[in-house]
């Protein structure tokens, strides 16, 4: 298939989205993956970004750093640039993010699906397209995804703590989050007290723990308990 006709199949495609664009209860975002710009925008996109197609297309990259937050950026951007790595049919990737039009707006919450839409001659992705279904402010979901995002940041501050714990203190702050004293934990582990006792200080300043919560959330956070 030529190049010409190849974009004409896909302004084709994108023609028809635009048909039902404002039908559809999401904002509709096609993304052309070799130039990471946006390729169209559905017009309730663009009224929400007060901005206009051409605007969007002009930003290139920039586009993703003036509207998202880079917070989720960091977890779902991998997995879809895997997606269209492995180029699987009927593969999707669905992710909470936040989106505001500018600096002087609060972030908006909105749950998004993104899959391959456009593949050249070769079968190889081109272009992108996702759906952005926005998330109603005073929905539970939104309390969620904030605890979400906080265990996310923490995760990513203190992996490298985690990492350095020993196999047997891992042991012990997995008893310490679920509250057990140090003769419990001697007795489970079958190690002594004074031993119990030194892997609890250990862990304690690896961890900058200054209270019980903050062993606690160390061990939730890493799904010690």
């Amino acid at each position: 298939m030529s190049i010409p006709t190849m974009e004409m199949e896909l302004s084709t495609k994108i023609a028809q989205l635009e048909l039902v664009s404002e039908d559809l209860p999401a904002v509709v975002i096609i993304h052309n993956i070799l130039t990471q710009t946006v390729e169209y925008m559905s017009p309730w996109g663009q009224r929400i970004l007060r901005t206009n197609l051409q605007e969007l297309k002009d930003m290139g990259i920039a586009y993703f750093h003036r509207f998202f937050n880079p917070a989720e950026m960091d977890d779902y951007v991998p997995r879809i640039m895997q997606m269209i790595q492995e180029n699987k049919a009927r593969e999707f990737v669905s992710f909470f993010h936040q989106v505001r039009p500018s600096a002087d707006d609060e972030w908006q919450w909105y749950l998004g699906a993104t899959r391959i839409f456009f593949r050249d001659a070769d079968g190889l992705p081109t272009h992108c397209i996702t759906f952005a279904l926005p998330v109603e402010q005073a929905h539970y979901i939104n309390a969620k995804v904030n605890r979400l995002l906080e265990e996310n940041t923490f995760l990513r501050a203190n992996k490298h703590i985690f990492a350095g714990l020993t196999h047997r203190e891992k042991e012990v702050l997995t008893l310490m989050g679920l509250g057990r004293n140090t003769a419990e934990m001697a007795s489970q582990l079958n190690i002594s007290e004074k031993t119990v006792s030194t892997h609890r200080r250990n862990i304690k300043n690896k961890l900058h723990a200054q209270s019980s919560y903050d062993v606690t959330r160390f061990a939730q956070a890493f799904d010690l308990i």
